[in-house]
């Protein structure tokens, strides 16, 4: 079969794309990539949560889903929407890479060596209230950009560390930029982060089925927990939220935070654990915690 990947043109969205160019040649069809420019890629003076979130990552691929001008498009599933526009479905989600993230300074080892005050960047809410709940004296400056320009504003000297997913890192040979990469138990990790997600027309059942050979159905699974989370809390990408699932045996373990970034009070945590055995369990988990996060006064 012949197939037209849509994709945006970062050099990290490239290397997703490559990847999974890369996976469907290796079972015999033809596979190429048609690179296009976002509204996330073009708005960097603002930050996300005040422009409309991370669904502006998607919406040109989308387009280009629509018009036939590709079959598929491959996300970072942490920029993709919770709820897919009626018409467009989730073919499947690939094993993750490191869902954790990643502190990266030129400076400093480690978070806790920093200076009272310092300036660290990140453009996530999710990112900024957990950083404010373990170092509540840093000066938290809004960080945009893809991945090449947001190291090299660091390399400027426009902040003393940033936060970064260590899976975009680790992906485009990065790795020794790495500093530090926090455990979960530190600072929980976005929902669907280091997951990649294929999108296609809801009418392909011919790649639905062909896509779903590539599927890894733990993650999926997980991320679909996540997801559910998220999507309960009103969906929003660029919330204050972080959710991140292990499976320990046949159990998938759900852990889930909220903070206000309008003020100090602490993070609402919750988590719950279930057999999944599919997706529809795995989402009722998600649903079950993030009921537990608005008991605890998220919202």
């Amino acid at each position: 079969m012949k197939l037209v990947i849509a994709t945006r043109e970062s050099r990290l969205a490239l290397w997703q794309a490559e990847h999974v160019k890369a996976l469907l040649e290796q079972r015999g069809h033809q596979v190429s990539l048609l690179g296009m420019t976002t509204r996330g890629d073009q708005i960097l003076d603002r930050s996300l949560s005040k422009v409309g979130g991370k669904g502006l990552f998607v919406k040109e691929l989308e387009v280009a889903l629509e018009q036939g001008h590709a079959d598929l498009a491959v996300h970072s599933l942490k920029d993709v929407p919770m709820d897919l526009p009626e018409g467009f479905a989730l073919a499947c989600v690939l094993e993750r890479e490191d869902p954790r993230d990643a502190f990266v300074s030129n400076k400093y080892a480690t978070l806790s060596d920093l200076p009272q005050g310092a300036v660290v960047g990140t453009s996530s809410l999710r990112r900024v209230v957990l950083l404010r709940s373990l170092r509540p004296d840093l000066k938290i400056e809004p960080l945009r950009g893809n991945l090449d320009t947001r190291l090299r504003k660091l390399d400027d000297g426009n902040y003393d560390a940033i936060v970064l997913a260590a899976a975009g890192l680790k992906r485009l040979g990065l790795e020794p930029r790495i500093r530090q990469v926090f455990e979960p138990e530190q600072m929980l990790p976005a929902a669907g982060q280091g997951a990649l997600g294929i999108e296609v027309r809801a009418g392909r059942a011919d790649l639905l089925e062909l896509l779903g050979s590539l599927a890894h159905q733990s993650t999926w699974m997980a991320v679909a927990a996540e997801r559910a989370v998220s999507r309960a809390m009103g969906g929003s990408c660029s919330m204050p939220l972080a959710a991140f699932a292990t499976f320990s045996g046949e159990y998938l373990q759900l852990r889930a935070a909220w903070g206000d970034p309008d003020s100090a009070s602490p993070l609402v945590r919750s988590q719950s654990a279930s057999v999944a055995a599919d997706l529809a369990q795995a989402a009722e988990l998600g649903t079950l915690v993030a009921a537990k996060l608005r008991a605890g006064g998220a919202h």
